[in-house]
């Protein structure tokens, strides 16, 4: 092909590409007839997406099915050698992927990696597991792998906590279940006893995986499972005779594992199962030494109680009283209970029991690792009369052939035992609740919507073709959008959360249509105390200005300062003080606004409060001083400070009780004096005020307003008949902030909480130091 000729081949590949971008079938059409032949199957020359390829990527079923009518092939390939199916399942675009299906794409095709269509299937959605069914029912293969020898079915298994529905699909279809990952050893057994799901474990055990194979450092599934603390894999893993105490390249056992994480049943279920206590890994530590090294004190318990039985049944001559065979057979018997318990029906007496020999014959035909003359044994334990046959609820107790410690119920949170008799009670204090206002008292609107403190979101929808908050409409005329663009439906939004978020013009439209500035939520918090615990200023200047009650109180007592104290907030602690706010109002534990500037660490509001007048010396309800609390939170500058201004208070002085001394008791008060018998006499015989009459020639007096000469006079001057023609819009533009002012409310939020507020992490002055000091305390000890 000539350079001139190929040129031209590549601007009509990227023409058709750009067409489908577009969505413009007509000039692909024309295209795919006067171009290039077989032009829609053409990739790209970079990646080599052809036109197939970017419908899938979009999703777009109704270009995929004009695509593929104009002659697309469904397993074009690019250069990865990724086809559209395998796109389109990447992406979870089921639709796409079906519609590929039924146009006959093939799954089994790979890419230059060995990777089919399943591989891109392994997402936790749903929509990828129907990605995986489609894939499934058109022939995929389960059993992939991928030029490094990866099956398909282990990466599924790595994943198996998040997309089990996912990994059972692929056993159904007859995945592998002894699949291995050739450059580290791990089989899909191991990387689901990992990821701690039961269901994939009993899955691929059933199905005949083995329980004993190890990688390339010598781990079996026992140890991935003991280092997860998953008690009842191990279970499932002894139940199929599985090796709980091979030791790895490391010199761990599962049993180190277990108790590096203070498993204490996986420690006791392990050492019981055969796994050697005392051995000692290439640290020369044994499993106690590494569960006292990590504080676990039930899992060192424990293994100690184990060492001790470990040493008696190793000593020479000892008898083991709970062979291991019988735990074993113990752990089988429930993990088959379903199937046994089928064939035991069969030949049931009628009373639950069975004879011993069909016993011998239906244990021994189905557990391949228990010998017969064990079986024999265990058989003999439940038919000591050699006539009463064996009881099947029995058998599955265990409790015949094994010591109760030894049972599967023996293990699990222990239940505690009521105590007889009466006893001295201790004292019980009551756990103070959350005080809240009930649903029926919280007030509601007329109208039967929504609480009160639920407010309607404010969205000012208009043309944003025309107008932007840099662009505003000049006039109220100007601004026709509600006549051609649809109003969102209400959104209604707790009132104290729109106030964090500093939404002015929610709380405009609220107030204007009578919700109160001080309408509390269920814990009692006004929208003045929300933004000031959030450090909005705006918020709380607006609150203000509309008259917002300073000294309010929530459930725990707090007032809008005590939240602007502990959120670190001086400046709106000034403001709050200049409107009246309470220097010294205490909390429902008698906590004052200084106490929780302490507890947030700011100096500047410590000391704007002491200026300001507050009591240092004020006590909470456990007697804690301002000077306890700042000792509590290790800050030395407040501790300097507060001990400075408690040295300068003057003492009280010191006064002895006069001892002996009696106060005078006060006298009576005197009886007011009596009026005389002669005065008393002339109060009587003298006459009450006269009465003034209305005269009856007097007339009432018309109001102007009611005078026929002026009603009639209004009438011929045509004033009564004056027609309201105002313009009232359908809808009012609302000043948006412009780009220039919320670039200036940005910074001024930056030099208020630093740089920091622009991160996801951002914490408030209290919360960051709180977790600093803990962080510190967790990394001393």
């Amino acid at each position: 092909m000539s350079l001139t000729d190929k040129r031209l081949e590549d601007l009509q590949i990227y023409k058709v590409l750009q067409c489908v971008r577009q969505k413009d079938k007509r000039q692909i059409e024309k295209l795919t007839k006067l171009g290039f032949p077989e032009l829609i199957n053409f990739t790209e020359p970079v990646d080599g997406d052809s036109a197939l390829h970017l419908a899938c990527i979009a999703n777009d079923i109704d270009m995929c099915n004009f695509l593929l009518e104009q002659g697309a092939h469904p397993d074009v390939q690019d250069r990865m050698g990724r086809t559209p199916a395998m796109k389109a399942a990447e992406l979870g675009h089921d639709l796409a992927l079906d519609k590929l299906a039924k146009a006959e794409a093939d799954m089994t095709v790979v890419d230059n990696e060995g990777k089919g269509v399943l591989f891109y299937c392994i997402l936790p959605t749903k929509r990828h597991c129907r990605c995986v069914q489609i894939a499934l029912e058109c022939g995929a293969d389960v059993n992939n792998c991928t030029i490094n020898g990866k099956p398909v079915f282990l990466q599924a298994c790595e994943q198996a906590h998040e997309i089990k529905e996912i990994c059972l699909k692929f056993l159904e279809r007859g995945a592998d279940p002894n699949a291995i990952n050739l450059a580290t050893g791990r089989t899909a057994l191991m990387e689901a006893a990992r990821e701690g799901v039961i269901e994939m474990v009993r899955g691929i055990l059933e199905r005949g995986g083995d329980v004993n194979i190890f990688d390339n450092e010598r781990h079996n599934a026992a140890h991935f499972a003991a280092k997860g603390g998953f008690f009842e894999i191990l279970r499932i893993i002894s139940a199929y005779n599985g090796d709980v105490g091979l030791i790895a390249m490391n010199g761990n056992t599962p049993l180190h594992y277990a108790a590096a994480g203070g498993f204490a049943d996986c420690c006791k279920f392990i050492g019981q199962r055969g796994c050697d206590p005392k051995w000692k890994n290439l640290l020369t530590k044994t499993p106690r030494m590494t569960a006292k090294e990590g504080g676990f004190k039930a899992a060192s318990k424990e293994l100690r109680k184990i060492e001790r039985l470990h040493a008696k049944i190793t000593k020479p001559g000892a008898k083991e009283a709970n062979p291991r065979f019988a735990m074993r057979l113990h752990d089988w018997s429930l993990e088959h209970q379903t199937a046994l318990r089928e064939a035991f029906e069969v030949v049931d007496r009628g009373d639950g029991t069975i004879s011993k020999d069909d016993f011998v014959s239906i244990i021994q035909e189905r557990c391949d690792f228990v010998d017969a003359e064990l079986i024999q044994t265990v058989a003999q334990a439940h038919d000591k009369s050699r006539a009463g046959g064996i009881n099947i609820e029995e058998f599955f107790k265990g409790s015949k052939y094994l010591q109760k410690a030894y049972l599967i119920s023996s293990f699990g949170p222990k239940k505690k035992k009521g105590k007889k008799g009466k006893g001295k009670k201790g004292k019980f204090s009551i756990p103070m609740p959350i005080c809240v206002i009930p649903e029926s008292l919280c007030p509601r609107r007329t109208d039967g919507g929504p609480p009160m403190y639920m407010i309607e979101t404010y969205q000012n929808v208009t043309d944003g073709n025309r107008f932007h908050r840099d662009h505003p409409p000049e006039h109220p005329l100007q601004d026709d959008s509600a006549w051609y663009i649809d109003e969102p439906e209400k959104t209604y939004t707790k009132i104290n959360y729109l106030t964090k978020e500093g939404d002015i013009v929610s709380l405009k439209k609220a107030f204007e249509e009578g919700i109160p500035v001080d309408i509390r939520d269920v814990y009692y918090k006004t929208p003045l105390m929300a933004a000031c615990g959030s450090g909005n200023m705006d918020a709380v200047k607006y609150l203000l200005e509309k008259g917002a009650d300073v000294n309010a109180t929530d459930n725990f007592k707090w007032t809008p300062l005590h939240h602007a104290c502990h959120a670190g907030q001086q400046d709106i602690a000034e403001l709050l003080v200049k409107y009246g706010a309470a220097i010294d109002a205490v909390t429902i534990n008698s906590a004052t606004p200084l106490m929780r500037a302490i507890e947030s660490c700011r100096l500047d509001s410590v000391q704007f409060l002491i200026d300001s007048g507050a009591k240092v010396q004020m006590e909470n309800r456990k007697g804690q001083n301002t000077l306890d609390i700042a000792k509590a939170y290790a800050d030395f500058r407040l501790i300097d400070l507060l001990q400075q201004k408690l040295d300068r208070l003057p003492k009280p002085p010191e006064t002895k009780a006069d001892k002996g001394k009696k106060g005078k008791q006060p006298g009576k008060p005197k009886s007011a004096a009596k009026p005389k018998q002669g005065e008393a006499e002339a109060a009587k015989e003298e006459p009450p005020p006269p009465v003034a009459e209305k005269s009856i020639f007097e007339e009432k007096k018309e109001s102007f307003k009611d005078n026929v000469i002026h009603l009639n006079s209004l009438i011929t001057s045509g004033a009564t008949k004056k027609v309201d023609i105002t313009f009232i819009p359908r809808k009012t533009w609302t000043p948006e902030a412009t780009t220039a002012s919320l670039i200036r409310k940005r910074e001024l939020h930056r030099e208020r909480f630093t740089y920091e507020v622009d991160f996801e992490d951002f914490m408030m002055p209290f919360k960051k130091n709180f977790m600093g000091k803990a962080r510190a305390l967790e990394m001393a000890s």
